[in-house]
């Protein structure tokens, strides 16, 4: 079987290039194009050495000439959105883990692969564990009625709160059918102080050097607590779920999926 053609969006970051070590480790997998934001060389050397690939700022340019199955970004969401509208146009999958990506941007991605007749996976995280994390989190918020979550990354992540911690709460909110009870401070001394609010769940976000990405969801009853918390202690983490999401994504038509989905979960 030949192997599935992979072109980085996003290469030259830190997600980015743990996925070229991924790509030129997995047989299944081939990465044959590379695209980033600002470019001064033509070619990008390939992480184990084995050869050069094409290194470019344009994305329709970089599919026309390398013709790629999918397209692998991480990148910013508005990148990330150009991208997957250039991708589903060439009949190209789409394979996302960039956060930010709005619901209306979502939906349109929809319309776009049913349009074309192609899948996509666009995933807040592809960490499996934080993935599970959420599935939990759902099954739990049927039982209590107060809930918070709080999450922690490094000082250069661009979006608060995190994907991951809005899908959380979204999926939260949906498997219980309404909203939360919320404690709301009577008097709050520095404004803000309690979190983001969605429907009751205050959500808590934390940059600091040191960290990378993390999340507790704490649930509370009369007399106790519950807490489920995820920990990524590497960019590795996200590499199974990601390789995962590339093979599955193959098998996808008019579609744009989660991870969560792709897991049966």
């Amino acid at each position: 079987m030949e192997p599935i053609k992979v072109l980085v969006h996003g290469a030259s970051g830190r997600m980015g290039r743990e996925v070229m070590v991924a790509l030129c480790r997995e047989p299944a997998l081939e990465p044959v194009a590379a695209v980033e934001k600002h470019v001064v060389e033509e070619y990008l050397s390939l992480p184990d050495g084995s050869g050069l690939i094409p290194f470019s700022s344009d994305v329709e340019q970089s599919i026309v000439r390398s013709r790629p199955d999918v397209i692998v970004d991480f990148s910013e969401a508005g990148a990330a959105v150009n991208a997957a509208r250039t991708a589903f146009k060439h009949g190209v999958r789409f394979v996302s883990g960039t956060t930010g990506i709005s619901d209306r941007e979502i939906e349109e991605l929809q319309k776009l692969a049913t349009a074309n007749s192609v899948g996509g996976v666009v995933a807040p995280n592809f960490a499996l564990g934080a993935v599970l994390m959420i599935h939990l989190a759902k099954t739990v918020s049927r039982f209590f009625d107060y809930a918070e979550i709080l999450e922690m990354h490094h000082e250069q992540k661009l979006d608060a709160p995190s994907g991951t911690a809005l899908t959380t709460a979204r999926e939260m909110i949906e498997a219980r059918g309404r909203p939360f009870a919320g404690a709301a401070a009577q008097k709050e001394t520095l404004p803000n102080t309690r979190g983001g609010q969605m429907d009751g769940i205050a959500i808590h976000a934390i940059r600091l050097p040191g960290l990378l990405a993390h999340q507790e969801v704490i649930f509370g009853g009369a007399g106790q607590t519950l807490t489920i918390r995820h920990d990524t202690i590497s960019r590795e983490s996200f590499i199974p779920g990601l390789i995962l999401a590339v093979k599955e994504v193959m098998k996808l038509n008019r579609r744009v999926m989660g991870l969560d989905t792709l897991l049966g979960l």
